[in-house]
């Protein structure tokens, strides 16, 4: 797939506020200070698309930028740690699940992970409870440059047997660099065979 143009729509607090639109959605979250707004401009190869930050919980809204004029690419509010209250995460939470259980448009989330720890509890109860509700979703290993490959080979592998211990399958799982665009392809080419079922499954 080739990024032709992308551009912001909108920031939404509320479901309700979401652009009303039959596109095809392919969104984007993760834990805090993930990596999530450097691999959407890295993706894109529009460098200040989203707004990155050193200080997690940057993201408080629900972003939707359309891409190729064909599909919106959605940023959503992270999950887990950040420097708000309690009350402010539960509401972030909200919005997310709201959305995620509810737009009939979305095609894939894309849930990102850190392989520098070991498996969070918040990234695997997030991602069985996308399974329990049937939310087709892709897992997203960010930062690669910044391990061996020996590490970074055991990191997902942590994550694959705890995951194995409740699934009978693995998600589509990607590793990217911001640094050496690694998994940039993959990813888009993906998003490119998604948007292709999505649109035959619309026609019928």
């Amino acid at each position: 797939m080739i990024i032709r143009s992308a551009r912001y729509v909108s920031s939404s607090v509320t479901p309700g506020r979401l652009p009303s639109s039959h596109l095809p959605e392919m969104a984007f979250t993760g834990r805090s200070n993930v990596g999530k707004s450097s691999l959407i401009n890295m993706l894109t190869g529009f460098g200040k698309l989203a707004k990155t930050s050193g200080e997690p919980g940057k993201t408080r809204t629900i972003n939707h930028f359309i891409i190729n004029d064909n599909w919106y690419l959605v940023d959503l509010p992270g999950y887990g740690y950040a420097k708000v209250s309690a009350r402010q995460r539960e509401e972030w939470k909200k919005i997310m699940f709201d959305y995620i259980l509810n737009r009939e448009n979305l095609v894939c989330l894309f849930v990102l992970l850190d392989p520098r720890h070991k498996p969070q509890k918040s990234d695997t109860e997030f991602m069985e409870f996308l399974g329990i509700n049937q939310i087709p979703f892709a897992r997203v290993f960010t930062k690669g440059d910044k391990m061996s490959r020996t590490n970074l080979k055991k990191s997902i592998e942590a994550y694959d047997n705890q995951m194995l211990e409740k699934w009978e399958e693995l998600p589509v799982t990607f590793v990217t660099s911001k640094v050496t665009q690694a998994g940039r392809t993959e990813i888009l080419s993906f998003i490119k065979e998604s948007l292709n079922i999505f649109s035959k499954s619309a026609s019928f």
